[in-house]
């Protein structure tokens, strides 16, 4: 499944958030109308990213009454993918150097470490 997801471009995740979000099939009216509200894109955009997607195979149409689109990777393998390629590329595959990343620049608040205590907290035979 990587390698499907490795092929979605910034824009494609734009069309697969549609999906994503209904949680269904979507016949082409409603993703358009979605992408016309969210996008400045033209109809014959929408059209090209969707064509894309379902050559790269991460998202199947089918014909009804008329066309319906099923995406075929989910958005926790997206989610999944992303976050180890950018642990890959940017932290040599140490997700405790992103970590400490995070803590030494001061991005994560209080609440955020509490939050993240408590969660590496899950699973400790310890406690």
């Amino acid at each position: 499944m990587s390698k499907l997801v490795s092929k979605i471009t910034d824009s494609e995740v734009e069309v697969m958030r549609v999906f994503w979000e209904a949680g269904h099939d979507l016949p082409i009216s409603d993703i358009r109308r979605t992408l016309e509200q969210t996008s400045k894109w033209e109809s014959s955009t929408i059209k090209t990213l969707l064509r894309r997607l379902c050559e790269k195979g991460v998202v199947l149409v089918t014909k009804k009454d008329v066309f319906y689109y099923t995406p075929l990777v989910s958005e926790a393998e997206y989610n999944e993918y992303t976050t180890q390629s950018l642990i890959d590329r940017l932290y040599s595959g140490s997700a405790k150097n992103l970590v400490a990343s995070l803590l030494g620049s001061k991005k994560l608040d209080d609440s955020d470490i509490r939050e993240l205590r408590n969660l590496f907290r899950v699973g400790d035979s310890d406690e």
